[in-house]
């Protein structure tokens, strides 16, 4: 088994659901917090954890508490398998760097040091779909994701597909009209501006955060409502 399959195995009994190995190359001109963050590494790994169905079919015009309990339960795993690969990278002599989940650089505008998203999608986890949520082949947008910068030489996966079309259902169930329902015009959206009002998608998460029980700046309702992750 080469490392980079040793990786993937690695991660997925240490608790990941899917895992995908993305070209840093593809980010030298991306933003990120602090600028030189990428500096010392080659390659991110991208982690997914699925979500638990029912506690996402339960969700409605609001987030329920189990979601909110559930996604920082996930985050918080996802952070421990991130950890532990960091560890395996580094006892074989490379450098390794956990970017948490949901770690906010700038709160204001919902910014990590990377987006986890943006580097799901170039290690072929999933496309970013039109509420800008990576969409998996098997699980939907019911995922969490996180990622750890190395230097390891690991063969690199590459996107895959867009593969929403015509479909709207995020679009029709997002309760504040936030999610444009546009196709990215080459293969990603240039700005996250071109597929939502981040606007009121930030307000509204601002708002449930406030309502009680919740305390995290959550939604997901267009999570719930695309069909890719619709087991029923």
């Amino acid at each position: 088994m080469d490392t980079t399959s040793e990786i993937k195995e690695f991660a997925r009994t240490s608790g990941a659901t899917l895992v995908g190995v993305a070209d840093l190359a593809h980010f030298r001109d991306y933003p990120t917090f602090p600028p030189d963050l990428l500096l010392p590494f080659t390659c991110a790994v991208s982690i997914a954890v699925a979500l638990e169905d029912d506690v996402i079919d339960a969700i409605d015009q609001l987030p329920t508490i189990e979601y909110a309990d559930h996604y920082r339960a996930v985050n918080e795993k996802l952070n421990g398998i991130a950890g532990k690969v960091v560890n395996w990278i580094k006892e074989r002599g490379h450098k390794a760097h956990a970017v948490p989940a949901s770690a906010f650089a700038d709160p204001d505008r919902l910014m990590g040091h990377i987006s986890h998203k943006a580097v799901a999608r170039m290690a072929g986890i999933g496309w970013q779909g039109k509420s800008l949520l990576i969409v998996t082949e098997d699980f939907g947008p019911r995922v969490r994701l996180v990622t750890v910068l190395t230097d390891m030489p690991l063969t690199p996966d590459g996107p895959i597909k867009n593969r929403c079309g015509e479909c709207a259902n995020c679009t029709e169930a997002c309760p504040v009209g936030a999610i444009k329902c546009v196709l990215p015009i080459g293969e990603y959206y240039a700005s996250r501006d071109e597929a939502i009002d981040f606007g009121a998608c930030n307000d509204r998460t601002i708002s449930n955060n406030a309502i009680p029980g919740i305390g995290a700046r959550v939604c997901g309702v267009c999570v719930r409502a695309c069909p890719w992750g619709d087991k029923g």
